[in-house]
């Protein structure tokens, strides 16, 4: 194709793309930097147009991709120029433990909470966290899927109260 129907066809949807570019941007001053970046890249390709397709559908699309990939680059961007008074919660004491014997010490208390339990209920719990389903666990143990479910709940109410007892957790109703 030549010049002379690129400019034809592009001056015919020019009214077209900029009122779409309107709807995605919702900015006057956007919607034309994103026109004029997309009759750029039009331009650049229009040796790939195909004859007898739709040069609306062909340009729309192509001002529809260059508005995505603006609209992701500068959400990257939005995430790595936050200040660092807003990433505080990252290096804030509330938020990470920094020394390992403490997660240790937890874990200890933990796992005691857990034997705590009496063997009904540590078992099906136990298996549950290691990754069984609730059918797997009642073929295992041959107690029905309803006192599996049953007796997870359960240990995990007492795991509840006995943490929250031992200090170790706050929890909120």
């Amino acid at each position: 194709m030549s010049q002379l129907e690129f400019n034809y066809y592009y001056d015919q949807n020019e009214t077209a793309l900029y009122n779409f570019a309107k709807k995605l941007t919702r900015n006057k001053m956007d919607a034309e930097d994103l026109v004029q970046e997309t009759a750029i890249k039009i331009y650049k390709n229009f040796h790939s147009f195909l004859e007898g397709s739709s040069f609306k559908n062909w340009s729309f699309t192509i001002l529809k991709n260059t508005f995505i990939t603006k609209y992701n680059r500068r959400k990257k961007r939005a995430v790595l120029n936050t200040s660092v008074e807003d990433m505080m919660f990252a290096i804030d004491e509330l938020h990470i433990n920094i020394n390992g014997a403490n997660s240790a010490m937890n874990l200890d208390n933990i796992n005691t909470c857990i034997a705590e339990l009496s063997d009904k209920s540590r078992i099906p719990f136990k298996l549950y966290v290691e990754g069984y389903k609730y059918e797997e666990i009642a073929t295992m143990i041959d107690i029905p899927i309803g006192t599996v479910k049953s007796r997870i709940n359960f240990a995990r109410k007492k795991l509840k109260s006995a943490l929250v007892a031992n200090g170790l957790v706050e929890f909120q109703s």
